[in-house]
């Protein structure tokens, strides 16, 4: 949530009316921020929204009635984008794993393109498409040869799950005619994740359009259309530094330009689903004790990883911590400590933030982790301990909307059937 958003808002009164832990998100600047990359990029350039960022409904409706089309990895995710009213023309579906499930309501739901990962999942599409006397339109995932540098996660240039090796693709001469129904019509490819550098996403576009020319030539098929990814980052830690969107444009506008302008009927598609949305989310949590051991302060509060997972850090040596502040400061905010902020969870690992500067703290305060409004909850293990999901808010207009009902402990147990199987133990 931007800065001058965080200020604005009564996050007393949204802790009474919604209770906590809560996602928070800010609705204005979600569409803001769209609206802003929209104009940045060039216009024949379409960007498409990864759910999987944060699939709640209301946060995808904002962005979709902005401008934004889906990329969807599930079946709940293809179900939301229709309930949405995405046309299908703006849906893409990708995944390594589909299933034979998903793959039907996909092209069932006449979506734009599934994105194929393997020859295996392409000859499943194929008979899904015949089975139902249509022609389902197919974007090759392309795990390419080259690795990129300055993502936080590397996607190509080694061995992965996802799509097809660059050197295989090539070599695949007969699938331009090899299927009828499956119409494979261009490529995606995804390089890396959480990118910071303008200057590597225009390297790694370059290589992608290049490729997408390669693959057409080498097995006969049309360049319909040409996903280049996505992978925007946001900062989270100290030291590093948003996007500049604009001098992103600069340099990205014109290889575009030069690619449409020998292309023309090819539809150009970005994903974006991190950039999107971080930015506009705050966890907040309230305190419910705090103590001190062996030197150290402790606040535990009613949120925690479970919600969070991100928060702690997988795949870092260092823990570093999301922005974190006390939101409502009725004390001495100038007396800075060195807190751990930690969770319900019985195990060490659920630290919200170690060592972080904040004032005194004290029983019933509200903390809030900032730019948490992408791989939040859907991404936590939200039922460790039997808690359940977090209360969503979306605040839009000057109102507050609640996007998501947290779970009862109600809702946990009613979804596991009695069977009374103690009666069949023997003594």
């Amino acid at each position: 949530m931007n800065t001058e958003n965080v200020k604005n808002v009564d996050w007393s009164g949204i802790a009474d009316q919604y209770g906590t832990p809560a996602y928070v998100y800010d609705g204005d600047g979600l569409v803001g921020n769209f609206r802003e990359l929209r104009a940045a990029l060039r216009p024949g350039l379409e960007i498409f929204y990864s759910l999987k960022a944060n699939p709640n409904r209301s946060v995808y409706e904002l962005l979709r009635a902005a401008g934004a089309g889906a990329e969807v990895s599930s079946l709940a995710e293809l179900r939301t984008a229709l309930a949405v009213g995405t046309s299908p023309r703006d849906i893409l579906f990708l995944g390594p794993g589909k299933s034979a499930e998903e793959i039907a309501a996909a092209v069932d739901a006449r979506i734009y393109g599934i994105v194929c990962e393997s020859f295996g999942e392409l000859d499943l599409i194929e008979r899904c498409a015949r089975e139902r006397g249509v022609r389902q339109r197919v974007l090759l995932r392309v795990n390419p040869a080259y690795s990129v540098t300055g993502a936080r996660l590397t996607m190509g240039g080694r061995p992965r799950q996802f799509g097809i090796d660059e050197a295989a693709l090539l070599a695949a001469h007969d699938i331009g005619s090899g299927y009828q129904h499956a119409h494979v019509a261009g490529i995606q490819v995804y390089m890396g994740t959480r990118i910071l550098d303008e200057e590597i996403i225009v390297k790694n576009t370059a290589y992608v359009l290049d490729l997408a020319d390669r693959v057409a030539a080498a097995i006969g098929v049309p360049l319909e259309v040409v996903d280049i990814g996505g992978g925007m980052g946001v900062a989270y830690f100290d030291g590093e530094h948003d996007l500049d969107v604009s001098k992103l444009a600069k340099e990205l506008n014109p290889l575009l330009d030069t690619f449409a302008s020998t292309h023309p009927d090819t539809r150009l598609i970005m994903e974006s689903g991190r950039y999107l949305t971080a930015r506009f989310g705050t966890y907040l949590m309230r305190v419910r004790y705090t103590k001190e051991s062996m030197g150290e302060r402790f606040a535990v509060t009613d949120g925690g990883t479970h919600h969070h997972m991100a928060a702690v850090g997988i795949g870092s040596f260092v823990k570093r911590n999301f922005p974190i502040e006390l939101l409502v400061d009725e004390g001495d905010s100038e007396t800075l400590g060195s807190w751990n902020v930690t969770g319900p969870l019985c195990t060490p690992n659920d630290t919200v933030a170690k060592n972080a500067r904040l004032p005194p703290l004290h029983r019933g305060d509200l903390l809030g982790v900032h730019r948490s409004g992408a791989y939040g909850p859907t991404a936590s293990p939200v039922f460790f301990l039997s808690h359940g999901y977090p209360a969503e808010v979306v605040l839009f207009g000057g109102r507050s909307f609640l996007a998501r009902a947290r779970d009862t402990v109600d809702d946990l147990l009613g979804r596991q059937p009695e069977h009374d199987l103690g009666s069949y133990v023997q003594e």
